[in-house]
């Protein structure tokens, strides 16, 4: 196809068929199209392969960049060529119902919210589309918190390979998340001052966290002096990339735990926190969550807590003077 728009601007693309008459239908449009947006001052049609582009280009710098990119590469086999206006909310709720289908609510709400993020974007800084249509995701079953008790723990750690052992040693002991622990560096230890600190594009919240290392934490870090000039965390000289192996679940099984991931070590961290009395807000800047509703899952393990501020309505009730 070539032609020139009433802007001047020359188009000049495929038509993407070998039918001369569909590719005289698509020139036709798009030539009436480009008319009618110089004329009548319309907005001119975007697709979703435009929006996907530009968003994807816009926001390479976030974490989850690899996550989104593969998102859209699913989406593209829905979504492809059609007009942004054509993603109605029947459209984009039948997608995700297959991808519910497929997978679970919970990963078809991370396709839905991405959706709507890039839809809202449209709308909202783009101008491509007046609105964004609503979306809602799906309600997902919330998930007990998983953890161990301090025998259990210890009977973990003894079944464990000793690399293992020392990673799980320092999860319990700093509760940081698998990546943090995995892709430690020296460079982030102070090993005099017992600190140690994740830089905050290594952070899921994004801002730097400080890691405050007790005698635990200490005791894994000098074991491991000397191993590797760079990495913490090694194995047969190399940096250890993957912690759910093979060893991992048969020392789970051995040591009689269930239902059990990496991940609830930090689950562990902050119940064993919230059991021994150390505020919730505390356990949410200790944790580096970013917001307290992600902390409130562990205010039902410290009722101690909570009892001394019961007392109150009995001081009020008896006639205490509380001035």
């Amino acid at each position: 196809m070539d032609f020139v728009a009433p802007s001047g601007e020359r188009v000049r693309c495929s038509a993407g068929t070998t039918d001369k008459i569909q590719a005289q239908e698509l020139h036709d449009k798009l030539k009436a199209e480009s008319w009618r947006v110089d004329k009548l001052g319309e907005k001119p049609r975007r697709t979703w392969d435009d929006a996907a582009y530009k968003w994807l280009t816009e926001t390479d710098y976030k974490r989850t960049h690899k996550q989104d990119v593969s998102q859209v590469r699913w989406l593209q086999q829905h979504f492809r060529g059609k007009y942004l206006d054509e993603l109605t909310r029947d459209v984009i709720a039948k997608v995700g119902e297959l991808k519910k289908r497929k997978t679970s609510p919970a990963t078809a709400n991370r396709l839905l919210a991405l959706i709507r993020a890039i839809l809202r974007r449209a709308a909202l800084d783009w101008e491509w589309i007046d609105k964004a249509p609503l979306i809602r995701l799906y309600r997902e079953p919330k998930r007990r918190v998983r953890y161990l008790t301090p025998p259990q723990a210890q009977k973990l750690i003894s079944e464990l390979p000793t690399h293992l052992a020392d990673m799980v040693s320092f999860s319990l002991a700093t509760g940081l998340r698998q990546a943090n622990v995995t892709k430690l560096e020296w460079s982030q230890v102070d090993v005099a001052r017992h600190v140690a600190w994740i830089h905050g594009d290594q952070a899921k919240a994004g801002k730097p966290i400080h890691v405050t290392l007790n005698e635990t934490a200490m005791s894994v870090l000098t074991k491991q002096i000397g191993k590797h000039s760079r990495w913490v965390f090694t194995f047969k000289g190399k940096p250890i990339q993957q912690v759910t192996t093979k060893a991992w679940y048969k020392s789970l099984t051995r040591a009689g735990i269930e239902d059990f991931r990496w991940h609830d070590l930090r689950h562990t961290w902050a119940s064993w926190l919230a059991q021994s009395g150390v505020p919730l807000n505390v356990i949410q800047e200790m944790g580096a969550w970013e917001s307290a509703e992600m902390v409130r899952r562990y205010a039902h393990l410290a009722p101690e807590q909570f009892s001394q501020h019961a007392k109150v309505v009995d001081l009020m009730l008896n006639g205490t003077n509380l001035a």
